[in-house]
């Protein structure tokens, strides 16, 4: 059966472009979707007898050109088509600017340097809830003391690296 899928095929190629020409007005689409039609009509073949494979061909071609058509219009209504060099260069960058990392820098170092001067036990109930990701119990069991005390040391450790970083913002 392929072998009349290739003859077929090759006797109404041009037909079969112009079919799908008509739709898309672009010759390396049209070019392309024959190819897909040719393809498609194959694989199908693969699976089932083909009656009619002349017409099996242009429906396939003339339903891949107005899917193709159909997908286009959907994406021309949010996508622009053409982006002029200066858009393309004013794009962002993903990576943060040399002012921001200076920022971010001064922020890790005011937040180390307020962390070191909160109680030992106070920073370390905070580093093993938000770096170790332990229940309030489970570190009141690790430090000896009640869970509330562990709520008390969290609760001063937030409030005071806030404070520190909102004197930061403030300038």
């Amino acid at each position: 059966m392929s072998a009349a899928l290739n003859a077929i095929f090759a006797l109404h190629r041009r037909s079969l472009l112009w079919t799908v020409m008509r739709i898309v007005r672009d010759t390396h689409t049209a070019e392309d979707l024959a190819q897909e039609t040719y393809v498609r009509t194959k694989a199908a073949l693969d699976t089932r007898p083909i009656d009619h494979l002349e017409s099996y061909l242009y429906q396939t071609a003339r339903n891949l050109a107005l899917d193709h058509q159909r997908k286009r219009s959907f994406r021309g209504r949010f996508e622009q088509a053409e982006y002029s060099a200066e858009d393309v260069e004013n794009v962002a960058s993903g990576e943060p600017s040399a002012e921001d990392r200076i920022l971010e820098a001064e922020r890790q170092r005011i937040f180390e340097q307020e962390l070191a001067r909160l109680p030992r036990r106070a920073r370390e109930a905070w580093a093993l809830s938000h770096v170790d990701g332990k229940s309030y119990q489970e570190i009141a069991d690790q430090l000896n003391v009640s869970r509330n005390t562990v709520y008390n040391d969290i609760k001063l450790v937030v409030a005071h690296l806030r404070d520190a970083l909102a004197r930061l913002e403030r300038g």
